[in-house]
C-alpha cells in the first residue's frame, strides 16, 4: 500500500473520506499581481451577505480571491468543488470539513454532526445539516468567509437547494464568495435588489495597462516596452491565462516583435498556439511528465510515480510550479496540486493523439494507486476510463452498501450511469439499484433491474465490505431484500395479494422476526391492508410497526412509519389524531438530533395537507412550504410531488390560477411514473381536478382513458380517485344522474371500509349529480356530508367544489334538517364564512337569505350588542339584570351560530352580516 500520508483524504470518527486538497485556497503564483481595485470591492461583502466572481476560464478568479482571503482577518473556508459534489450529502460532509478547518477544529465537531445525521436510518434532509451548520457558525465569535469555488459543476438541485437555503438562514458572522464560470441558480436577482450581492465579473477581472506592465515584468525580470503591453492587452483581451502563457513564450526571445506579429485570434485559439508553444520548449521529460499526470485531478509526488512509472514525481512538480507552468499548490505542504483547468483540458487534448493502450495504460495505474489508498471514488472514475469496466464494477459492488447507507444514491446511480452500455452488473448491485428506483417511484425500471439480477452473476463470497453493519443493511440479506422490492412495486401498482406474497416471502426466509428486514416486510402487509381499503386493520399492524421501530432504535423508520400510519388515520378520517402521529414523528426526530428530522419533509407535507383541508391557509402555506424543502433531497419522490399539488391548491385559493397550473405540472413531472395507483400517487388525478374546475376537462379525460374505468364498474380502492374523477366528469357535462349508481356503490364500500374521508366526498359528488333531478336527495346527501365533515372540521372538501356546493348549501340552510345540532350548524357557518372568503360566484351562493342557519334570539342579540362596545361579562350581566352563567351561555351560543371562537370575531362577523350597524 501507498504512503497513506501523502494521501489527499482523512477520514476522522470512521466517516467517510474528506479530501483534503479540496479545503486549500490556491497559493498564488509567483508571478502574481496584487489587483486592489477588485480587492476593496470584495471588501464591501458584508456579515450575511453574498459575492459572485463569475467569468470564463482563465480570467484570475481564484487567484483574486485566495490573495483576498490572505489579507482577511476572518476565518477562511475554502472549498473546491468537483463533479462528485452533485451528491447533496458528500457536498455537505466537505463543506462541514472546511467550516471545521476554518474554526480550527482539530475534533472536526461540525463534519461529525453531518455524518452522523448522513448515517440515520433515512436520507437526512437539507434542512437538517443547513440548520446545523447555521448553529455552528452562529455560535461562533468570529467571522466566517466561506469560499465555493467552481460552483458551475454543480448541477444537482437538491445542493442549489441547499446552498439557497443557507443563504437565507445565514447568521451575521457568515459571508458568501461563490467563484463560478456562470451565473449560479441562488436567487441573484433577489439579491441585487436586497443590496445583499457583489458581483465581479469578466469585464472587472480583464488587466488593464498598468496591471499587465506589473504582470509581464513579474513574470519576465525584465519591464516590457509601452508598445508590446498594449499589444497583449490587446490581443488577449486582458486575460489572465493568455498574458501568463504569452509571458512565457516572451521569455528569452529576442524576436519579440516577430512573436507578437505571428500573435493572434480568440482566446482559444491563443491559448492552443501558446500552449504548443509551451509545451515545445519544454525537456522532453518534463513534456512527457505534463502530458501523462494531465489524467489526474489532483497531483502528487507518489501517484505520479505510480501513473508515470518514475520515480522523481516530487521534483518534477515542484520544478513545474517554479516555472509557472499552470501549477496550483493545493496545501501548505507542497505535496498536493492541480494544473489551471484549461492548461490540463489542453494537455489531454494532447495526450489524446497518443495510442488507446497508453492512456488506458496511465489510467490503470491511478486507478491501482487510488484503490491501494482506500480512494475508491477515484478509483471507480479511472477504472472506468481505462475501459476495464470489469474492475469498476468490482468497486461499484462493493461500495454499493457503503454509499446507500451514506444515503450517497446519486452518487452510485452517476458511477452505474458512466458504465458502458452492455456491462455485466452483479445481482446484489443491480438490486440495490432497483430498490432506488423503486422509491423514486419508477417501478418498471425496478422491475428491469430485477429481471436483470435474476439472470446476473452471484457475488463472492467477500462481496461484502466487513466494515458495514449487517443488521443495519437490508441489502445484507440479498434474498429478502429482493422479495422486499418485489413487493413494494407491487404495492406501487395496487397489486396489494402479490404484495402480501413476496412480504411472507421474506418473512419466510428471516429468523429474526424484530430484525430491520422482517420489519419492512411487516410494513409492507399492513400498507397491503390499506390498499384493500381495510383502514381499520392496516391503522392498527402501523401503529405497531411504528412500535417495533422504536424498540429498535431506528427513528428514521419510526417518522416514515409514522408517514403510512397517518395516512391510514386520514382515510379513516380521523384528523386530529393524523395529526398527532405527524408531530410524534417530527419529535422523534428532534430527539435523536437536535438538528432536526430527516423525515421532516413527509411530516410537514401531511400536516400542511391537513391544516389546508381545514381552511387554515398561511398555516398550511408554511408547513408545505418547509416540507417542500426537506422533500426535494428525498429518493422517495411522493412527498415533493403530493406537496407541490397541495401548494398549487393554495395558490388557486390566492386567485392566481396560472402559478396553480404551473405548480400542478411540476408536481406530476417530479412525482412517480404513470402506473402507480393513483391511492399511492393522487398528484395526476389533482391535477385533472384542478384543470377541470377552471373548465379545461382534457386532462380528465385523458386520465379516465388511461386508468379505463367506468360508469359500471365496481369499486376497487386502489382505482376509487379515477372513479371520483370520472364522477365529476360526468356531472360537469350535464349527466349527473348518469354517475349515482356508480356514487352509491363506490359509497356502500367506503362505509363498509370505514373509509370517512371517502364517505365525505363521495355524499359531495351525490349531491352534485342528483341536484337538478332529485333536489331533496341531494340535501340529504349534502347533509349527511357535513355530518360526516363536522367533527374533524372538514372545510375544503366542500368549497373546492365550487359554487355548485355553494348553492347546495344555501338551500340546506334555509331548511335545516333534524340531524343538525349545535355542533353541526356551528361547521355549517363555518363553511358559509369559507365560501365567502372565496373569490368568484361562490360567496354569492353560499350566503342564504336569512343570514345565519339558525337565527339569534332576541336576548342574543341584545347580549351582541353589548359585546361590540366591549364591555365585560360582569357588566353585561348587571344591565341585561341577568346572571353572569346565564350571559356566557348566551355568549356561547353567539359564537356556535356565528362560527368563530372570540369576542372580537363574532363582532366581526356579526357586522359582515348586517346584525350590528
Amino acid at each position: 500500500m501507498a504512503d497513506l500520508a501523502h494521501a489527499p483524504a482523512d477520514a476522522p470518527l470512521g466517516g467517510p473520506p474528506v479530501l483534503s486538497t479540496k479545503l486549500h485556497a490556491p497559493r498564488p503564483p509567483a508571478t502574481f499581481v496584487s489587483r486592489t481595485r477588485l480587492t476593496g470591492r470584495l471588501d464591501r461583502v458584508a456579515p450575511g451577505t453574498m459575492a459572485l466572481v463569475c467569468a470564463p476560464a482563465g480570467c484570475g478568479k481564484s487567484v483574486l480571491v485566495s490573495d483576498w482571503c490572505r489579507r482577511q482577518s476572518s476565518a477562511v473556508a475554502w472549498l473546491s468543488l468537483d463533479v462528485d459534489d452533485n451528491d447533496p450529502i458528500r457536498f455537505w460532509r466537505h463543506v462541514a470539513a472546511s467550516l471545521d478547518g476554518a474554526a480550527g477544529d482539530t475534533s472536526a465537531s461540525l463534519r461529525a454532526a453531518v455524518d452522523q445525521l448522513a448515517r440515520r436510518a433515512d436520507a437526512a434532509t437539507v434542512d437538517d445539516i443547513v440548520t446545523t451548520i447555521v448553529n455552528s457558525a452562529a455560535a461562533d465569535d468570529r467571522d466566517i468567509v466561506l469560499v465555493l469555488e467552481d460552483y458551475h459543476l454543480v448541477v444537482d438541485e437538491g445542493v442549489h437547494d441547499g446552498v439557497r437555503l443557507l443563504l437565507e438562514r445565514a447568521p451575521a458572522p457568515l459571508r458568501f464568495v461563490v467563484i463560478s464560470r456562470a451565473d449560479p441558480p441562488l436567487l441573484l436577482a433577489r439579491r441585487r435588489a436586497r443590496c445583499e450581492l457583489i458581483e465581479i465579473r469578466a469585464a472587472d477581472l480583464r488587466f488593464g495597462a498598468d496591471e499587465a506592465t506589473a504582470f509581464l515584468e513579474q513574470a519576465t525580470g525584465v519591464r516590457p516596452a509601452d508598445s508590446t503591453v498594449a499589444t497583449l492587452t490587446d490581443r488577449t483581451e486582458g486575460w489572465a491565462v493568455g498574458l501568463q502563457l504569452a509571458a512565457l513564450s516572451l521569455s528569452g526571445r529576442d524576436d519579440v516583435e516577430a512573436f507578437l506579429g505571428t500573435f493572434t485570434g480568440s482566446h482559444r485559439f491563443v491559448l492552443d498556439y501558446l500552449t504548443e508553444e509551451v509545451l515545445d520548449r519544454q525537456p522532453d521529460r518534463v513534456r512527457d511528465f505534463l502530458l501523462s499526470s494531465s489524467i489526474l485531478d489532483r497531483l502528487s509526488g507518489p501517484l505520479c510515480d505510480a501513473v508515470t512509472g518514475g520515480d522523481d514525481g516530487q521534483e518534477l512538480l515542484e520544478r513545474c510550479e517554479r516555472a509557472n507552468l499552470f501549477l496550483v499548490p493545493l496545501d501548505d505542504e507542497r505535496r498536493w496540486w492541480r494544473y489551471h483547468h484549461l492548461f490540463a483540458e489542453l494537455l489531454r487534448t494532447w495526450l489524446d493523439r497518443r495510442p488507446d493502450d497508453e492512456v488506458h495504460e496511465l489510467h490503470r495505474r491511478a486507478a491501482a494507486w487510488y484503490e491501494s489508498n482506500d480512494l475508491v471514488e477515484r478509483a471507480i472514475e479511472h477504472a472506468t476510463a481505462a475501459g476495464d469496466t470489469a474492475w469498476a464494477m468490482r468497486l461499484i459492488e462493493r461500495h454499493a452498501d457503503e454509499l446507500l447507507l451514506r444515503r450517497e444514491g446519486a452518487t452510485l446511480r452517476r458511477r452505474l450511469a458512466e458504465l458502458p452500455d452492455g456491462v455485466e452488473a452483479s445481482r446484489r448491485l443491480l438490486v440495490a439499484h432497483a430498490r432506488t428506483a423503486a422509491y423514486a417511484g419508477r417501478p418498471g425500471e425496478a422491475e428491469l433491474l430485477l429481471d436483470a439480477a435474476a439472470h446476473a452473476r452471484p457475488e463472492p463470497d467477500d462481496a461484502f465490505e466487513p466494515s458495514i453493519d449487517r443488521a443495519a443493511s437490508p441489502l445484507s440479506t440479498l434474498d429478502p431484500t429482493t422479495a422486499l422490492v418485489h413487493a413494494f412495486i407491487a404495492h406501487l401498482r395496487g397489486r396489494s395479494d402479490d404484495a402480501v406474497s413476496f412480504a411472507h416471502g421474506a418473512l419466510a426466509d428471516i429468523e429474526d422476526d424484530s430484525s430491520a428486514v422482517a420489519l419492512i416486510a411487516q410494513l409492507h402487509l399492513a400498507s397491503a391492508q390499506w390498499v384493500r381499503g381495510e383502514v381499520g386493520p392496516a391503522e392498527s399492524a402501523l401503529g405497531t410497526n411504528v412500535e417495533r421501530w422504536r424498540a429498535l432504535g431506528e427513528p428514521g423508520r419510526v417518522a416514515f412509519g409514522c408517514h403510512y400510519l397517518a395516512r391510514a388515520q386520514r382515510a379513516r378520517g380521523d384528523l386530529d389524531l393524523a395529526i398527532a402521529t405527524y408531530r410524534a414523528a417530527l419529535d422523534v426526530e428532534a430527539d435523536a438530533s437536535a438538528s432536526g428530522s430527516p423525515a421532516a419533509g413527509v411530516s410537514l407535507i401531511g400536516l400542511g395537507q391537513i391544516a389546508y383541508q381545514r381552511d387554515e391557509l398561511e398555516s398550511a402555506r408554511n408547513l408545505v412550504d418547509r416540507g417542500l424543502e426537506a422533500s426535494r433531497q428525498l429518493v422517495y419522490t411522493q412527498a415533493l410531488s403530493s406537496g407541490l399539488a397541495t401548494m398549487a391548491w393554495i395558490r388557486r385559493c390566492d386567485g392566481d390560477t396560472d402559478e396553480a397550473r404551473e405548480l400542478m405540472d411540476e408536481a406530476v413531472d417530479v412525482g412517480p411514473d404513470d402506473d402507480v395507483i393513483d391511492l399511492v400517487n393522487p398528484v395526476p388525478v389533482q391535477r385533472a381536478r384542478l384543470f377541470l374546475a377552471e373548465g379545461d376537462s382534457a386532462p380528465a379525460e385523458r386520465w379516465i382513458r388511461h386508468r379505463a374505468v367506468g360508469l359500471d364498474d365496481e369499486p376497487r380502492h386502489p382505482v376509487e380517485a379515477a372513479h371520483l374523477l370520472l364522477a365529476r366528469l360526468t356531472i360537469a357535462e350535464g349527466r349527473g344522474r348518469e354517475a349515482v349508481p356508480l356514487l352509491d356503490r363506490l359509497l356502500r364500500t367506503a362505509t363498509d371500509d370505514g373509509r370517512v374521508a371517502s364517505m365525505i366526498e363521495i355524499e359531495l359528488l351525490r349531491a352534485l349529480a342528483s341536484a337538478d333531478d332529485h333536489p331533496a336527495d341531494a340535501a340529504a346527501s349534502l347533509t349527511r356530508a357535513v355530518v360526516l365533515a363536522a367533527p374533524q372540521r372538514y372545510v375544503r372538501a366542500f368549497v373546492d367544489e365550487g359554487t355548485p356546493v355553494a348553492t347546495l348549501l344555501g338551500r340546506v340552510v334555509a331548511a335545516p334538517s333534524p340531524e343538525l345540532d349545535r355542533t353541526v350548524l356551528g361547521h355549517v357557518a363555518t363553511l358559509i364564512a369559507a365560501f365567502e372568503r372565496t373569490p368568484g360566484p361562490a360567496a354569492a351562493a353560499a350566503s342564504p337569505a336569512q343570514p345565519l342557519v339558525v337565527p339569534l334570539t332576541d336576548r342574543e342579540l341584545e347580549v351582541l350588542a353589548e359585546l361590540a362596545t366591549g364591555k365585560p361579562n360582569r357588566q353585561i350581566a348587571d344591565e341585561l339584570y341577568v346572571s353572569l352563567n346565564t350571559v356566557k351561555k348566551h355568549i356561547t351560543h353567539i359564537l356556535d351560530k356565528l362560527g368563530v371562537s372570540n369576542r372580537t370575531a363574532a363582532v366581526d362577523r356579526a357586522r359582515s352580516l348586517g346584525l350590528l350597524p
